[in-house]
């Protein structure tokens, strides 16, 4: 307190004189805010109806379109694997090959008891002929051709018999080689050389799995489907049909180069989730999608005949959680709306109230207005909004910027 000096009449003055000239240039209250002298500038969006075609984006995991388990139908000694593991296979390739030498030896003797039973029926054949001649002449007996041609009959089911032997060995000895059932991927074999393997037994010997096309199996709702259902009945939503297309999105979010169908829709909801499957059907020419891997397909549900969307900067959220927009209505004054949403399209969201065509909808520049104020509105470039061009929204920012330097300056 010892170094403090009172001020004098003139330098009090010239203090009072400098506050004065600074609340002059001010001109009262500050640019940009109510009572001010300047009009903030907003980009804005002019909503409109159109079709918009519905989609929703939903789990899903791949599956095999065949699936063959193969296993022995005979039993035997594995004398060679003649596949390469994990190579492609065609249905009727041979696969493994077994000890064929029992099955060769009853194919053998079926077709000598064949032969034999054959030439008993050429005996009998001629005895029938022979005594049918004869018996018209009284020659023999009518008992001795009745004999002959009951013989005649035998022998052609010993025939008959004989070859039904011999189609059975064939058989046997043709399923000593393992074909392939279906075409496609073979996995890893289960059995070497030198192994038993017996006759349908429980264990495959490999599984061969068709994976072009390939399965998409994913998981709908009830709530989901119930509430479509009705928007079709209404007549707001035309339905796509039975083989919607099916866009698929790989785990890490890249989309997939095939577009799929959708096949059917399973007839019973899960008690435990409240879900019911839906299976689509999707082209697999590289081998990419392999099964069990976990995929998002993004199914058209349908066309909703005139819808409003809206970019998701435009919509905010309150401290309540209620979904909120400002507008800029036809005297260019800033209005607060309180919006329903129900799901995105893209970027944008589906808007069910709050918002009709025609509203100019604020997406840049929410921060710097409030309900109530007047703004400057200028249209955001076509097909473009500010999310969407970095340069647009830097350019706006620099803008705004200078804005407010130059009031400063002021």
């Amino acid at each position: 307190m010892r170094n403090f000096k009172p001020v004098g009449r003139f330098g009090l003055a010239a203090l009072l004189a400098v506050i004065a000239a600074l609340s002059a240039c001010g001109g009262g209250a500050p640019r940009g805010m109510p009572g001010g002298g300047f009009t903030p500038q907003v980009t804005v969006i002019t909503l409109k109806s159109e079709p918009v075609t519905l989609t929703r984006e939903l789990p899903g995991q791949t599956d095999p379109h065949l699936v063959a388990e193969v296993r022995p139908q005979v039993s035997g000694i594995v004398k060679q694997r003649l596949f390469t593991e994990g190579s492609l296979v065609t249905a009727g390739q041979p696969l493994y090959e077994l000890d064929d030498r029992l099955y060769r030896a009853q194919y053998n003797s079926s077709r000598a008891a064949l032969q034999r039973a054959q030439a008993t029926l050429a005996a009998a054949q001629l005895t029938a002929a022979r005594s049918a001649e004869l018996v018209k002449i009284d020659a023999v007996s009518a008992q001795d051709n009745d004999n002959a041609v009951a013989a005649l009959g035998q022998a052609q089911a010993d025939v008959a018999s004989a070859q039904a032997a011999v189609d059975s060995s064939a058989t046997s000895l043709e399923y000593a080689r393992i074909l392939a059932p279906i075409s496609g991927r073979i996995g890893k074999s289960t059995v070497t050389p030198g192994a038993l393997v017996t006759a349908n037994q429980t264990n495959a010997l490999a599984t061969i799995q068709q994976l072009d096309p390939i399965y998409v199996d994913v998981s709908q709702s009830s709530r989901d489907w119930v509430q479509l259902r009705q928007e079709i009945v209404d007549g707001r939503v035309k339905s796509s049909g039975s083989e919607a297309p099916v866009k698929i999105l790989l785990i890490d979010g890249s989309p997939y180069d095939q577009e799929g169908k959708l096949q059917f829709a399973e007839v019973t909801v899960d008690p435990t989730t409240g879900s019911y499957q839906l299976r689509a059907l999707v082209p697999n020419p590289n081998g990419l999608l392999l099964p069990g891997m976990y995929v998002r397909a993004v199914l058209n549900e349908g066309v909703l005949g005139q819808g409003v969307l809206a970019p998701q900067q435009g919509i905010t959220r309150d401290p309540q959680g209620n979904a909120t927009a400002l507008v800029v209505g036809k005297d260019n004054k800033v209005e607060s709306r309180t919006v329903a949403v129900s799901r995105t399209v893209g970027n944008q969201w589906l808007v069910d109230s709050g918002l009709a065509s025609g509203d100019r909808l604020i997406v840049e520049g929410l921060q710097k207005v409030q309900p109530g104020m007047t703004v400057t509105a200028v249209e955001a470039p076509p097909a473009a909004t500010v999310a969407a061009d970095p340069q647009h929204a830097a350019g706006a920012g620099t803008a705004d910027a200078k804005a407010a330097a130059a009031g400063a300056a002021h």
